[in-house]
């Protein structure tokens, strides 16, 4: 029998380029039955933590390259994004704690630290975000998705979808408005972290479209040629791009 803790199937996103130190969070959190997901860089850091759902993230704020902690946790916030950020660094002064909250970090831990603490820091976060109820539906126009009971509806009437095709859908629900591209996909609904170098992403969004958008007057989804997809009301914004 596996170990079960407080940690157990929780997914954790770690951003650290110390391989030392990453390896030492990520393989403690396993020991305690945790999924976790390691980058050692910001900008696909930041694509990790845009990209797929997190329980928590554990954010080094010294990263190499011009994108470090805060930048990713502003960003993050930035999106709308409210996954709980927990900030690691050498740097301890007060000016650099209040830095990382302000930036939008949840917690701030200074290194070296011991397991056990980052444990207790990490389940903490859990308990305040969990006090926000996540939402049971989404809706877009008079297109309508139950995230319990995995059903779908445009106009009232039901949708019949695959259980990629509503993976796919409630993904572009989420970022409604946004631009997604094809890595976030494969790595958000696939749960690929490499390009199979297929259509596979092509296939799907037909089919979705035609599920979705067919005998609708207004269509929602839209391929932004060469970057990725949009479930967008207003498609002349992405023209407004440029896009």
């Amino acid at each position: 029998m596996g170990v079960v803790t407080s940690l157990s199937n929780h997914r954790y996103l770690i951003v650290e380029d110390d391989p030392l130190n990453a390896g030492f969070m990520a393989d403690g959190l396993r020991q305690q039955g945790a999924q976790v997901c390691v980058c050692n860089e910001g900008v696909r850091g930041l694509a990790l933590a845009v990209g797929q759902e997190w329980d928590a993230i554990v954010l080094d704020r010294m990263l190499p390259g011009d994108f470090d902690g805060l930048k990713i946790v502003q960003a993050l916030r930035a999106m709308g994004k409210q996954t709980p950020v927990l900030v690691l660094s050498a740097l301890s002064s007060i000016d650099e704690r209040v830095r990382g909250l302000k930036a939008g970090g949840d917690d701030y831990l200074s290194k070296p630290f011991a397991f056990s603490e980052l444990v207790a820091r990490i389940e903490a976060l859990m308990r305040r975000s969990q006090t926000v109820e996540k939402p049971r539906e989404m809706q877009v126009e008079d297109l309508r998705i139950n995230l319990m009971t995995r059903s779908a509806e445009r106009g009232g009437q039901a949708l019949a979808l695959q259980p990629r095709e509503f993976r796919l859908l409630a993904y572009l629900m989420q970022h409604a408005g946004q631009i997604v591209t094809r890595t976030m996909l494969l790595e958000s609904v696939w749960d690929y972290h490499f390009d199979p170098q297929t259509n596979v992403i092509d296939v799907h969004i037909s089919r979705l479209r035609a599920k979705v958008d067919k005998g609708h007057a207004l269509a929602l989804i839209h391929t932004v040629r060469g970057v990725g997809y949009c479930l967008t009301t207003d498609p002349r914004a992405l023209l407004a791009k440029g896009l």
